[in-house]
């Protein structure tokens, strides 16, 4: 295993804000989305709390999420990236982001309104990155991209789970002016109630556009307008969804 990280952020940020009108809740879990050589499925309520801190039962939860050992971290808002070279190899260490070549390990960060990116190359080199407003500025999506070309990576797309969306998110000016300097105007966002905002998916796909990277699918859902999703900053909830990512020679569950 081998790590490289930046220093996170630790700044005050969001503002509290009322999250809009809640959407219905979806039918049930995520179909997988095929991204390059790599499936993705994001669990959702349905699926139940595949946190680290989830209650009894979260082993079979998650196998039925999809089979196998996962990967997952304590995610720390940072950069840190960890390659991970078997199955199941890296279970409980601090940093935001998994990187594999080998396509029978399974990837997993976790999420309550946070953006979960999934990443892929032609090669077979994917990830999965935690990208809060704390990781883009640290840089978790460049560091994440760096350490997947240095293991042969040459196009990567990327995709964007569930996520809290600038309708929902008021954000401190001088927190909101400064990734404006950093990734452009077009973070800045407007809530519902017309506050300033943070465009956390705008700010992602500029972070990834600085490195070459487009965002080629958007799930599209407010984690804080829809209660067919964990969010935090909407509902105070502490269980967390699972974006998970896995190669083409890992059977689905």
């Amino acid at each position: 295993m081998t790590s490289t990280s930046l220093p996170s952020s630790s700044s005050p940020g969001p503002s509290s804000s009322s999250p809009g009108p809640s959407s219905p809740s979806p039918p049930g879990p995520t179909p997988a989305l095929a991204l390059g050589p790599a499936r993705v499925r994001w669990s959702g309520r349905p699926d139940g709390d595949l946190g680290p801190d989830a209650a009894v039962g979260l082993a079979a939860r998650r196998q039925a999420v999809q089979r196998g050992p996962w990967a997952w971290l304590r995610q720390v808002h940072g950069a840190a990236v960890h390659v991970v070279d078997e199955p199941g190899g890296v279970q409980g260490a601090e940093g935001d982001a998994l990187v594999t070549t080998r396509p029978d390990v399974v990837l997993a960060v976790f999420t309550a309104d946070c953006a979960p990116v999934a990443l892929s190359s032609p090669e077979g080199v994917v990830a999965v990155a935690h990208a809060g407003w704390r990781g883009v500025e640290a840089g978790v999506l460049e560091a994440t991209t760096d350490a997947m070309r240095a293991l042969g990576a040459t196009r990567i797309d990327a995709a964007l789970g569930p996520c809290i969306r600038p309708c929902c998110y008021e954000f401190g000016p001088a927190e909101l002016e400064r990734l404006a300097d950093r990734l452009g105007p077009a973070v800045i966002g407007r809530t519902r109630g017309d506050r300033p905002a943070l465009d956390l998916p705008a700010a992602v796909a500029a972070a990834l556009g600085r490195v070459g990277v487009v965002v080629v699918h958007d799930q599209g859902d407010c984690t804080a307008c829809s209660e067919g999703w964990y969010s935090h900053r909407a509902r105070r909830e502490t269980q967390r969804q699972a974006t998970v990512v896995v190669g083409p020679a890992v059977s689905p569950a």
